[in-house]
């Protein structure tokens, strides 16, 4: 598996936890150890300029996902196929602020959008009720998880 994180942000983001962030979901949801997924921070004018040619949206978002091919959550008995899920775009500057309404860190800001990120990249959607309902609950699942696994890692 290969995840790869480039922080052209200028904000100091540890990405030690979000490859193992993704490292975890991608384990979660039997995606195939031969998957690739780049992640990418950015600043607000670059991912307002995303923003604009991707979703003609106006301002800055907080997470985009560019899905390749158009792989999905596998099974125990069968994973996701090898193959390229995408990138997903992140903007720490909008997580801070994000994460001060919601009044939790940006490090959790971005464990979320993260693992929101990821799930578009495998075909989740939140547009109807009913697939927000399920990708939603899926998130809290994969982000519950996650935080018991990180307190059974071992510190050095």
């Amino acid at each position: 598996m290969t995840i790869e994180i480039s922080n052209e942000s200028g904000i100091d983001v540890d990405e030690t936890v979000l490859l193992r962030l993704t490292e975890h979901n991608l384990s979660e949801l039997r995606v195939s150890p031969d998957a690739d997924v780049a992640i990418l921070l950015v600043d607000e004018g670059a991912m307002e300029s995303l923003h604009v040619q991707w979703m003609d949206e106006p301002g800055p978002t907080d997470v985009l996902s560019f899905p390749m091919d158009e792989l999905r959550p596998g099974t125990e008995d069968m994973p996701t196929p090898p193959g390229l899920l995408g990138d997903i775009v992140l903007c720490p500057q909008v997580a801070e602020a994000q994460a001060v309404a919601a009044r939790h860190s940006t490090a959790d800001e971005l464990i979320l959008l993260t693992t929101h990120g990821l799930l578009h990249l495998l075909g989740f959607d939140h547009a109807e009720p009913e697939e927000e309902r399920e990708m939603f609950g899926l998130q809290r699942e994969l982000i519950t998880s996650f935080h018991a696994a990180e307190r059974r890692r071992p510190r050095t």
